[in-house]
């Protein structure tokens, strides 16, 4: 789950499923009491329907803790880091970095610090397509050190600068759950 309606959504599938959730989070569900087999298969089924899985390994429920927090970090927080990435997921998940890091890589193909630059890129694009904030005020917002640093980045992932990109009034949006 990358987002509240997403919340919503869960919410709403589980209730009609018979399984009121204590707690909904971006990643995560609490419900009272254990689950059967049968009522883990029913409530995947129709999730899937909705284009969301039943993650029930520890390893799966690692990676989408650490997707939820960069996606927390990047789209709710602006990329407000009190300390880098690596200590900030180490301390939330009480694991080593490396690890951590390694069993992202093998499962998503990907780095961390790519999936973190992709969330951030995609914050970029939507600050560009609400046309409200300059350039200047969207690197500061997502703590980039520099107009220019953001610019590089930007095109290195898009093809585009952020002029080139707000000029397409957004047309290469990724959905979050697809970044």
């Amino acid at each position: 789950m990358v987002c509240n309606r997403c919340k919503l959504v869960v919410t709403r599938e589980l209730e009609h499923l018979g399984f009121p959730p204590v707690h909904v989070e971006l990643g995560e569900v609490e419900l009272q009491g254990e689950l059967f087999a049968e009522d883990k298969v029913r409530i995947d089924t129709a999730l899937r329907n909705f284009g969301f899985a039943l993650i029930d390994d520890k390893k799966s429920r690692i990676i989408e803790r650490i997707k939820t927090i960069i996606v927390d970090l990047v789209h709710t927080k602006d990329g407000e880091l009190e300390t880098n990435l690596s200590q900030l997921l180490s301390n939330e998940l009480h694991q080593d970095y490396h690890y951590l890091s390694n069993l992202f890589s093998a499962a998503e193909g990907t780095t961390i610090e790519k999936y973190f630059i992709a969330q951030k890129i995609e914050r970029v694009k939507e600050l560009l397509v609400y046309d409200e904030l300059s350039l200047s005020e969207i690197a500061f917002r997502l703590n980039y050190s520099s107009v220019a640093y953001l610019s590089s980045q930007f095109k290195k992932v898009t093809g585009l600068t952020p002029t080139q990109f707000r000029q397409l009034q957004g047309a290469r949006r990724t959905p979050l759950d697809e970044v």
